[in-house]
């Protein structure tokens, strides 16, 4: 019986080990440079998942938009670092940035630095209106966006969104993918409710993609929320991780979780 239980345990390390070690996506999103407090939000944000949808792989040059302080970056970086390249796209700084994306930029540089877990990462900037070139033209294999597309509209409208959507196919190669995951507001919605809601129309995703070139090659429900309504008080930011009635009906936004999230893959076309 003792020696049945050996190779029951012996089997299951060798099963797990063999899944551990599966793919590279596997790997960088069960890597120690993730902190366990990242890694807590894969329950909501699926990493894994979501990537192997968009079909990253280890040899793609891969743009990343706005990576804050590197929740997916950590991931990312980790699968492409060998044989592909990641590139932060980061906030674009100038005289009138606040002091909170600064201090932003300037930690995402730190962990640049040789020797630190982004080393050999590039960095360039966006920013919807003043900073486009996010890559040398047609040089990136993938464009990524997680949770962004709201901040774009809710600044600077039409002109924003058509202008990042711009910036990504002029950096994807011919036949590259665009994933995107943002908020997603119902379709029977107000527009208006797209201006501080931080939700956004699938509809009106789609549309601006396509209209830069773009088509959409699949969509899917993986960071879908049904208990999310979109209808809060303080909009997307009344749920966690924000929770931004503190502590008022706390446990109900707790149950419902984060937002529901469409998750769409564009691509370039090849001609």
């Amino acid at each position: 019986m003792k020696k049945l239980a050996q190779y029951v345990l012996a089997a299951t390390l060798g099963v797990s080990a063999t899944y551990a070690s599966a793919d590279a996506i596997s790997d960088a999103a069960m890597s120690d440079i993730r902190a366990a407090s990242a890694k807590v939000r894969d329950e909501y944000r699926n990493p894994q998942q979501t990537l192997r949808f968009f079909g990253l792989t280890p040899d793609m040059t891969v743009v990343e938009i706005s990576p804050g302080g590197g929740w997916y970056a950590d991931i990312l970086y980790s699968v492409v670092k060998d044989n592909g390249k990641y590139i932060a796209a980061h906030f674009y700084v100038d005289d009138e940035t606040s002091g909170y994306y600064k201090k932003s930029v300037e930690g995402f540089k730190e962990k640049m630095k040789p020797g630190m877990k982004y080393e050999g990462a590039e960095l360039t900037a966006f920013d919807p209106i003043k900073a486009l070139d996010i890559s040398e033209t047609g040089s990136a294999d993938m464009v990524l966006t997680f949770r962004n597309v709201h901040n774009w509209y809710m600044r600077h409208g039409d002109e924003g969104i058509d202008n990042a959507f711009g910036a990504f196919f002029k950096a994807l190669k011919p036949g590259g993918v665009l994933g995107v995951v943002e908020h997603e507001l119902p379709e029977s919605a107000d527009d208006e409710a797209m201006k501080k809601s931080g939700y956004m129309k699938r509809s009106y995703v789609v549309a601006a993609a396509e209209k830069a070139g773009f088509v959409l090659e699949a969509s899917s429900d993986v960071n879908a929320n049904p208990l999310d309504t979109a209808d809060h008080p303080k909009g997307v930011w009344t749920l966690p991780p924000r929770l931004a009635l503190d502590d008022q009906d706390r446990e109900k936004y707790m149950a419902i979780g984060e937002s529901n999230r469409m998750t769409l893959k564009f691509t370039k076309p090849k001609s």
